[in-house]
């Protein structure tokens, strides 16, 4: 058997859930759709009604918020009352991973009211936002004014907050880094009910620099300050097959944003968007794009592809026709190609709906896309959970640019899972060590992409019902998760934790760094109010008492080997 030869498994007896889940589509189609356009019709007119407000205005009611939420963490009895999270139910969480903290006993803040942009400030090219202000609703806003985030995440439905709490990337990350890297400010509401604004440079830069990635179980954030670049009103986008093997489908991706010579930070040489998507183990289409005012993409010869039409191709199908008719360039409208990927959810939504990507089903039902994330959690129910958890995969691995290629053997051996998503983001070396962090010393010996500030990763996203789930094959999903925890923790690589984890306490802490985050919580009086971040994470349910205890032993022994002299 070859390197790449995926191994041979049993075939696997289908059980009741296998014929639930493939008839899924009907409860989808007759229920799910129409829910969801409702709601996203009644949010689209929310916003609409935050911005007819003025800023004046939205400040006011943003103070008014802060002073109920300050309250009410104040009546918190902690000897009586649970661990402090939010008021959101489980299943609104648009990530993958199971919200069973909060069936624990916890004492609840809402913070539903949370949602407006606050200020569009021009001259210090900053958005000031709350922090369930949503993709969608934060580029329909700055757009039109040819300005936008730094870093927008493709799906509409993704939040400010989780973006920041969690993780966010986009096309535009291996210029500006990580969603969390764009931010300028944080304004928290810590354990005492105290509001602070953190930056990196004032009394509270410690928390400003361990919020990412720390799930919300620092203090309550409340508003965020994010960086915003101009832009222009068309994205020219070059389409660009590759065969290979997959080495060098990952070299050819390296060199379609990444130039060989080093010169990583010229305008000229690198495109403002790429991302790339593997279709097979030898084919895949590089994606490159550059802002392009009106005039040029209205100019004779050119094409225009609104994307963002009810009745196109998916995305992803329409990338791949690249394979078939060579390179090609295409104008899409900014906005459409921000948001791409949300109507099929990347490719999730021919798993969902099996006939969705049909030009009937677009044509007579598109208008009804995507389905909510939230909604299709929320009907699934424990059994069907569980069967997604085992049988089907959603992850993200972060990656130096250099291991892309072991990376894409190893899911190729493991799990066999096509197409998969590839977008680079800068891991920036910061002044101070956080969760998340480049490999020591990688300025010293600078690979393709790297700069003396930051080493290029990338974002290898996994998204689809593996190979041998498809074939009616035995797969073990959990094991193929830790498999692939213990895989970057070898190589120096991240996971996302909006996804499904396996991790132990000490495998985790063994992926990211504690020692800056066990310290903001301890400074700023975290622990014993909100849940430590491997908790929350945590996958099966937990009881308080049971967080309460871990957290305490983990954190004495934190502490200990924190206070030894060096």
């Amino acid at each position: 058997m070859s390197d790449l030869e995926a191994p041979l498994r049993p075939k696997r007896k289908k059980i009741w859930v296998d014929y639930f889940v493939q008839f899924r589509w009907i409860l989808v189609i007759f229920v799910v759709l129409p829910i969801s356009f409702t709601i996203y019709f009644l949010t689209y007119l929310g916003d609409v009604r935050s911005e007819w407000k003025s800023y004046k205005t939205r400040q006011k009611e943003h103070d008014e918020n802060v002073k109920k939420v300050i309250k009410r963490l104040k009546q918190r009895d902690p000897s009586k009352d649970g661990l402090v999270c939010t008021a959101r139910k489980p299943w609104i969480a648009v990530g993958m991973r199971n919200v069973d903290y909060k069936r624990a006993r916890h004492f609840e803040v809402d913070l539903s009211a949370f949602r407006n942009i606050l200020d569009i400030d021009r001259e210090r090219m900053i958005a000031r936002v709350e922090p369930l202000v949503n993709m969608g609703q934060i580029s329909r806003a700055t757009v039109p004014m040819n300005l936008s985030l730094a870093v927008v995440a493709e799906l509409d439905d993704l939040t400010v907050g989780g973006l920041i709490n969690g993780y966010g990337i986009e096309g535009s990350s291996h210029k500006y880094g990580l969603f969390s890297d764009t931010v300028v400010a944080y304004e928290i509401v810590l354990a005492d009910g105290t509001l602070v604004r953190a930056t990196k440079d004032n009394e509270f830069s410690d928390l400003f620099y361990a919020v990412p990635w720390s799930q919300g179980t620092l203090g309550l954030l409340v508003a965020a300050e994010i960086r915003l670049i101009p832009i222009k009103e068309y994205m020219k986008l070059t389409y660009k097959p590759v065969v290979g093997n997959l080495q060098e489908l990952a070299q050819a991706y390296c060199d379609s944003f990444a130039p060989r010579d080093g010169d990583q930070d010229n305008e000229e040489k690198v495109p403002d968007f790429v991302e790339a998507m593997v279709y097979t183990p030898t084919e895949g289409v590089m994606m490159t794009g550059r802002y392009a005012s009106k005039e040029e993409a209205k100019k004779k010869g050119n094409k225009i592809n609104s994307v963002g039409w009810w009745f196109k191709p998916w995305f992803y199908q329409h990338a791949q026709t690249a394979l078939k008719k060579g390179e090609f360039v295409e104008f899409i409208p900014t906005r459409e190609y921000y948001h791409r990927h949300t109507r099929c959810l990347y490719w999730e939504g021919k798993l969902i709906l099996p006939f969705a990507d049909q030009w009937w089903f677009r044509f007579l039902f598109g208008w009804l896309m995507p389905p909510k994330v939230s909604l299709l959690k929320a009907t699934q129910g424990d059994a069907i959970r569980n069967y997604y958890h085992e049988m089907h995969v959603i992850q993200d691995m972060l990656v130096p640019l250099y291991k892309v290629g072991d990376a894409l053997e190893w899911v190729h051996r493991e799990m066999e899972v096509y197409p998969i998503w590839l977008c680079p983001h800068k891991m920036f070396k910061l002044p101070i060590k956080t969760m998340i962090y480049p490999e020591p010393g990688f300025e010293l010996h600078r690979r393709q992409g790297d700069t003396q500030t930051a080493q290029m990763y990338t974002d290898v996203g996994v998204y689809y019902a593996p190979g041998p789930v498809l074939r009616g094959e035995v797969f073990d999903g959990a094991e193929a998760v830790r498999k692939l925890e213990s895989w970057l923790i070898e190589n120096h690589g991240f996971q996302p934790q909006y996804a499904v984890s396996e991790l132990s306490e000490k495998s985790f802490w063994r992926m990211f760094d504690a020692s800056l985050y066990e310290s903001v919580r301890r400074k700023y009086g975290a622990v014993g109010t909100f849940m430590s971040v491997y908790y929350k994470s945590k996958k099966g349910r937990k009881t308080e008492k049971e967080v309460q205890e871990a957290e305490q032993a983990h954190l004495e022994t934190a502490y200990a080997e924190i206070d030894q002299p060096e």
